[in-house]
């Protein structure tokens, strides 16, 4: 057996973390990451019966097909060890620029594809009907829906791990804007460095958790663990780390004041890596923010409440959404 469909070698079935979807047909749920795809199997009550973490595959044009070959093992590696949990759909969300009426993963930066009809593969691989929908703005359906974005029906939920993007939700429907919208981390707040995705200065190249790691590293000569280490050393009095983490914070300020100005959400939903900072994250940036806004509406900045299943939770309410539209339309 591959090691990584191994339940032993996976995540701990019943996450106890995650809200339930309620009563509903058996789903299948994928998010598919730069660096690891995760599994889940979400049963008629709503619960996670199981997650499954598998690495991704090594990025160029046939990581997609690589992608759907991946989906095809841990779905029937999760349905055989689960019998009485049979899943009716599924529901799949990938990174980059998607077309989700299309069906097609359009380009990936981190993973190499591009037009490539992901939803329809993955459809005769699993031989279920398919939802699918961009990584961020699944994880953003799931925190409007089941988390910290529910009271609002003008929100952002931005997601700063080792990208950046949002899901914008305006009069309780996330707009999309044809695949497009809530690409904040390629927004320009500064003269540089370059980005991968060839622009220069995008705020994701300045403010993203790999971007704050390598701004240090580049400084310093040292290497380090990520955003978390840059904050650690912050905190020990390493001025570089605090230099590097202020500029950080001045261009998340700068960019959401963008936002506010645009379309005046009544709450931003802050999730991915850089939000487990915790106070040392929202603190600041809320003071930062408010000094750059003058008449705007004062956004509430609050973190994300799901955690790290929120993706795969946001591909199963797509998937019960497309059999309760189905159900409807055969009405």
């Amino acid at each position: 057996m591959n090691a990584a469909l191994d339940p032993t070698a996976a995540s701990s079935p019943g996450s106890t973390a995650s809200p339930s979807l309620g009563l509903g047909a058996p789903v299948l749920g994928f998010d598919v990451g730069g660096t690891d795809i995760k599994a889940a199997l979400i049963d008629a009550s709503g619960d996670i019966r199981e997650v499954l973490r598998l690495p991704s595959p090594v990025p160029g044009p046939d990581s997609g097909a690589a992608v759907v070959h991946l989906i095809g093992e841990a779905g029937e590696a999760i349905a055989s060890r689960h019998p009485d949990a049979v899943p009716l759909a599924a529901g799949v969300s990938v990174p980059g620029y998607v077309d989700e009426a299309a069906g097609m993963a359009i380009y990936s930066e981190n993973l190499g594809w591009r037009d490539f009809p992901m939803r329809d593969r993955v459809r005769e691989r699993l031989g279920l009907p398919v939802a699918f929908n961009h990584d961020v703005r699944a994880a953003g359906e799931a925190e409007h829906r089941l988390g910290a974005a529910t009271a609002f029906e003008n929100v952002v939920v931005m997601t700063i791990g080792t990208g950046i993007a949002g899901a914008v939700f305006i009069k309780n429907t996330l707009y999309a804007g044809g695949g497009m919208a809530g690409e904040i981390g390629h927004s320009r707040v500064a003269s540089g460095p370059a980005c991968v995705c060839g622009g220069r200065g995008c705020l994701e190249a300045v403010a993203s958790a790999r971007a704050i790691a390598a701004r240090y590293t580049e400084l310093t000569g040292e290497p380090v663990n990520g955003a978390r280490e840059v904050l650690q050393r912050m905190k020990a009095g390493d001025r570089t780390a605090g230099e590097v983490w202020d500029h950080a914070l001045d261009v998340l300020a700068l960019s959401l004041s963008q936002t506010v100005a645009l379309i005046a959400p009544e709450a931003i939903v802050i999730g991915g890596g850089l939000a487990q900072a915790g106070a040392d994250l929202f603190g600041p940036l809320t003071e930062r923010l408010e000094d750059i806004l003058t008449f705007q509406r004062r956004p509430l900045l609050l973190p994300a409440r799901i955690g790290e299943n929120a993706g795969v939770i946001g591909t199963a309410l797509g998937a019960r959404d497309l059999l309760a539209a189905a159900t409807q339309g055969d009405a």
